[in-house]
């Protein structure tokens, strides 16, 4: 017996909740994500009634939970999944607690969402308040006075609604009391440098009598005993290059931290300090998409290449995502590269010649495009629209959890 259809993009949620209904008795029938599902697992039954979340649909299976319940339940996960968490990523970010490499890109698509689900609806799961509404309305404090700032919060008049709906129930007054509305996002700055203190001088040593010719002859017969000193390692060509004012990790930062489009955001840092004489801009396409079947392998793939190019790590940034859907998809992006060509920077990996590069110039306007969206993860070429993604940056050597130099920041 089927428990109705399994949209997900992830392999490891598909297993996941495969294996629940199997136990159960059940089965799913596991497909990709369409336009209509909003968020990503999600089990539509033969009736039409519909969740997401895994822990939600696997409680779904697994207990046959009254679906008003479910729904409750669903949604408090999605809170701590999506709002909680996010919320406080970026507040260390801001805060300097972890190293600012992660976009927040992620809070706003959650928020996205939720701005679509309450548009046609006064609360979250049923026609009162619950457990779900007073969980987002808790998060959605501390969001709205420091990360969802003025600009943000006018893209979701819904939620606002929600929220103030919410916080200002008689019950709720006290508790909640008034919200310091953030006009402006916290925003992330580095700590200052610490003075090295000069270490105090070291005492001046007593001459030592110059040996005798005899006793200088002995000693030269000791350079046997003395330790073997390695060559000089060999200087990368690209190190050779004149230096540029463009500073690459100070790009990533400012893409890790800024909204990709718009006034303000990294595209625009980015005309204001790229140098097209130390650097070169590259699209890349892989040239076997016909082999590519689950979009989400060939987002692995892209990682698996980045990671291989560690050894250019220096010398690189890239935005490389997966678009169309499963069995008819590509691989396509762009990449930053240090001096005017690419081989030097990306002949580190065993497979990069799979991939095609091409110059991109930005003078020309179809190229352009094809850059920005690349970096934005909203490029679409033949109908293909992207599905996932891949940025490529430098691990911060304090954190130790970040041995890989590839950020995935699905959205």
């Amino acid at each position: 017996m089927s428990a109705g259809t399994l949209y997900t993009t992830s392999e490891v949620e598909g297993k996941r909740i495969s294996a629940i209904a199997a136990y159960a008795g059940l089965s799913v029938e596991v497909k990709e994500s369409t336009a209509n599902i909003i968020k990503t697992p999600t089990l539509t039954s033969k009736d039409g009634f519909s969740v997401f979340e895994a822990s939600a649909i696997g409680r779904y299976i697994a207990s046959l939970a009254p679906n008003s319940t479910l729904i409750v339940d669903q949604w408090v996960a999605f809170v701590d999944a999506d709002i909680s968490h996010y919320n406080t990523l970026i507040l260390q970010l801001v805060k300097g607690t972890i190293n600012p490499y992660n976009k927040p890109d992620r809070l706003t698509s959650a928020l996205t969402i939720l701005e679509k689900h309450l548009a046609s609806r006064t609360y979250l799961a049923t026609e009162r308040i619950s457990l779900a509404d007073i969980a987002l309305a808790a998060e959605l404090q501390s969001a709205f006075s420091t990360t969802v700032d003025a600009s943000l919060r006018a893209k979701l008049p819904s939620v606002l609604r929600h929220y103030e709906t919410v916080v200002n129930q008689p019950n709720f007054a006290s508790i909640f009391g008034s919200t310091a509305y953030a006009e402006k996002a916290l925003q992330y700055t580095p700590p200052p440098k610490e003075k090295k203190e000069k270490a105090p001088a070291a005492p001046a040593q007593p001459k030592v009598e110059k040996k005798a010719k005899k006793e200088e002859a002995d000693d030269d017969d000791d350079d046997d005993d003395k330790p073997f000193e390695e060559a000089p390692k060999e200087k990368n060509p690209l190190d050779l290059l004149p230096k540029s004012p463009f500073n690459l990790e100070d790009w990533k930062r400012a893409y890790s931290n800024k909204e990709t489009r718009g006034s303000g955001g990294s595209l625009e840092w980015f005309y204001q300090n790229f140098d097209k004489n130390g650097y070169s801009l590259w699209r890349v396409d892989f040239k076997y998409n016909e082999e590519l079947t689950q979009t989400f392998m060939s987002s692995n793939q892209i990682g698996g290449f980045f990671n291989r190019l560690e050894a250019s790590r220096k010398y690189l940034f890239g935005s490389v995502g997966v678009l169309g859907t499963t069995n008819n998809s590509i691989i396509a992006g762009a990449l930053i590269a240090r001096g005017p060509e690419i081989k030097p920077v990306v002949e580190v990996a065993p497979d990069w010649e799979s991939y095609t590069y091409e110059r991109v110039d930005l003078d020309n306007a179809e190229q352009k495009a094809f850059f920005e969206a690349a970096l934005a993860w909203d490029l679409e070429v033949g109908g293909k629209k992207w599905v996932d993604g891949k940025n490529v940056r430098r691990p911060h050597s304090s954190d130790p959890s970040s041995q890989s130099w590839v950020a995935d920041l699905c959205r």
